[in-house]
């Protein structure tokens, strides 16, 4: 009876611990909380019939029996140092030159990687496994020494308290941060409510102070996780970068923070982390920036340490502003290319210096995650330049039953039946005609950085759409001074500007009329690319998808969208409609180039020059016959580097490409 219960308490250990590496580490569960709980209770009910075969790794020892008496002091092998941070991308950028100058200045010439890490907001933890098994947890205190709170690590169920690794290092201190969700914060506070207890004002708060608790069946209330990040003292890891000890992390059965990227130069790093920022909504829990590191261990050690800071690392942080309010309305806007948007009506609130009475919602499943409904207390969050967004629903402050939002299924414009679309993420109306898409295509159309039309403002467009004088671009062309003279704010002196103005964008060329037709994926550099390789709509509605991917930067999936655009019904007609209107579709013949001394030549600009703004600079590049290229490789001719370069100069010269200073430039776009 005993070696049988023995196999089976073994089988239910090595299951428990595969789902919890698929819940905490994969994020792909298989089995319901349900299905997981009776596995552990069926566990536990084995090792208190068979006590002897109770081990301290076993999933059910977690939670210890007694609470300890005190926090005792730990010395951390390595000290757990603090990371520099900036609020600035100029400083992020002056970091990463430092870095490449105290490189080279100790002889390393080989490629730097640098890491994008997401800064979570919690509370720093050292996790040390001797043999495999989850000794000391501790936290960082002042850096050389930190509390033992191993009693309530234990309690984490994304810690494993064995490595799942067939040989483990013999002793490592794997280093990352305890956090809580905010759904489960919610739950929580739910919970602290209904015993009448004070809620808790936000998760690193309740991190922070859970895992310092003295009794670990109280921290076990309170649904901590843990994401790693990096390690301290180790013998036999092998790793020799932060994306083996990554993946090595991930083996071992350790979670870790999701989205990681590396990058061959520090300005792409910027440019996707910017881009990251508006899409950290998506994730349910709190990040307060990113962590930037140097990816190769034996550079992390060449450039070492100051006092009190790795040089290898720097937080780049950007500023967060929380305001708690009530919703009072949920409705949806349409974009230009049909997207319905959900948007929450606040009742006013202050945030950030500003009084805010919106956020987004972003899209209907987010509503659905975060069960907001008409009438909750709302934690509304602003971060860096983003618009304002849900963080989360005080469901502690729900008073009676609120019923629950449904996105509509038909257009609140025109009435069509809205459709999700491939990704299965955002609703759409597929009305090419529908009156709020004609009103957002024509604010674009107009914008300055499209057809550059002035006097066409918004409220001008609301009312040409509402009054049918216009339906689509081509309309515009069309409008008469005594159209537009009866007008809210419009006069004869300003109906006959207007007029005047639409007319004079007819001649801006096929690049704006390109960029400002709102094709998804197209946006002015696109344009200008896809016009060098066909110069006349002509050419580019004759294009195969083949065609359009062979043009350099573009590839399949820009390819596909405009080909999708231009073959469209909708997209034949509307060209016709500005080719009747008397549009230039071209490239006009003093721009194309069929020769010239850069022909065949590709050119790379960066930094800040005297006589040229980047796009001159560019838009003289291909005049003289060369392709204007935005990143350096190998195929790179030359790089064109004025003041304040960044990491194109850097990677331009590791690859032994021809640097060129803005006099140098000057001479070669006249003789070559």
């Amino acid at each position: 009876m005993t070696a049988s219960a023995a196999t089976r308490i073994a089988t239910l250990r090595e299951e428990i611990r595969r789902h919890d590496r698929k819940y905490y580490v994969e994020a792909a569960p298989e089995i319901s909380d349900l299905a997981y709980d009776r596995l552990v209770d069926e566990l536990r009910d084995l090792e208190a019939r068979h006590p002897d075969l109770v081990t301290a790794d076993s999933p059910t020892q977690r939670v210890g029996d007694e609470p300890v008496s005190d926090l005792h002091s730990v010395r951390h092998r390595v000290p757990m140092m603090s990371i520099d941070n900036t609020y600035s991308t100029a400083d992020l950028s002056a970091w990463g030159k430092r870095v490449e100058k105290l490189l080279a200045e100790a002889g390393e010439s080989g490629p730097i990687e640098w890491v994008l890490e997401l800064k979570i907001d919690g509370v720093a933890m050292s996790l040390t496994y001797e043999g495999g098994r989850l000794a000391i947890g501790a936290t960082r205190g002042n850096g050389v020494t930190g509390d033992d709170v191993t009693h309530n690590v234990r309690t984490i169920h994304g810690v494993p308290l064995v490595l799942d690794l067939a040989a483990p290092p013999a002793s490592i201190e794997v280093r990352g941060e305890v956090y809580m969700t905010n759904s489960d914060l919610v739950a929580l506070n739910e919970a602290q409510a209904r015993e009448g207890l004070p809620p808790f004002a936000n998760t690193r708060n309740v991190a922070a102070g859970s895992i310092r608790l003295l009794d670990p069946r109280e921290c076990a209330r309170r649904p901590l996780r843990f994401l790693c990040h990096g390690v301290g003292d180790s013998t036999g890891l092998g790793a020799a970068s932060q994306t083996d000890l990554l993946a090595w992390s991930v083996q071992a059965g350790l979670p870790v923070a999701p989205g990681t990227q590396v990058f061959a130069s520090l300005e792409a790093l910027i440019e996707r982390g910017t881009e990251l920022i508006e899409e950290l909504h998506t994730l349910d829990f709190e990040v307060d920036g990113f962590v930037v590191k140097v990816n190769r261990f034996d550079q992390q050690r060449l450039l070492g340490a100051t006092a009190k800071s790795p040089r290898w690392a720097i937080a780049w942080k950007f500023e967060k502003f929380e305001a708690t309010t009530r919703l009072a309305g949920i409705r949806v806007q349409v974009g230009r290319g049909g997207t319905v948007t959900p948007v929450a009506d606040l009742e006013p609130v202050e945030l950030a210096g500003t009084v805010v009475r919106r956020a987004s919602l972003h899209n209907a499943d987010e509503i659905v995650r975060k069960d907001i409904r008409i009438g909750d207390v709302l934690v509304v969050e602003k971060a860096g330049k983003v618009i304002p967004h849900v963080v989360r629903v005080e469901k502690h402050l729900r008073e009676g039953h609120l019923t629950a939002w449904h996105f509509p299924t038909a257009c609140p414009e025109c009435g069509t039946t809205l459709v999700k679309d491939d990704e299965g993420v955002y609703i759409r109306c597929p009305n090419v005609d529908c009156p709020a898409r004609s009103r957002e295509r024509l604010r674009f159309f107009a914008s300055r950085g499209a057809m550059d039309i002035e006097g066409l403002g918004d409220k001008l467009v609301e009312q040409l759409v509402e009054t049918g004088l216009v339906k689509d671009y081509a309309d515009l062309y069309a409008l008469t001074p005594g159209q537009l003279e009866p007008l809210e704010r419009m006069g004869k002196k300003s109906a006959a500007a207007l007029v005047e103005q639409i007319a004079a964008s007819r001649s801006r060329g096929l690049v704006r009329v390109l960029n400002a037709l709102g094709i998804r994926h197209v946006g002015p550099r696109v344009a200008t690319l896809l016009t060098e390789r066909f110069p006349t709509i002509d050419g580019l509605q004759a294009a195969a998808v083949d065609d359009l991917a062979n043009v350099p930067e573009i590839g399949p999936t820009i390819a596909a969208s405009v080909h999708e655009w231009l073959a469209s019904e909708y997209g034949r007609r509307t060209i016709a409609g500005l080719r009747a209107a008397g549009l230039r579709l071209d490239v006009p013949e003093t721009e194309r180039v069929s020769g010239g001394p850069l022909t065949g030549k590709t050119l790379v600009v960066t930094g800040t020059l005297a006589g040229f703004t980047r796009q001159e600079a560019e838009a003289a590049i291909r005049q003289a016959g060369g392709r204007a290229s935005s990143s350096v490789s190998k195929k790179t001719d030359y790089l064109v580097a004025g003041d304040e370069a960044g990491s194109k100069l850097a990677t331009a010269q590791k690859l032994g490409v021809t640097v060129l200073d803005e006099a140098a430039f000057r001479k070669l776009l006249t003789d070559g």
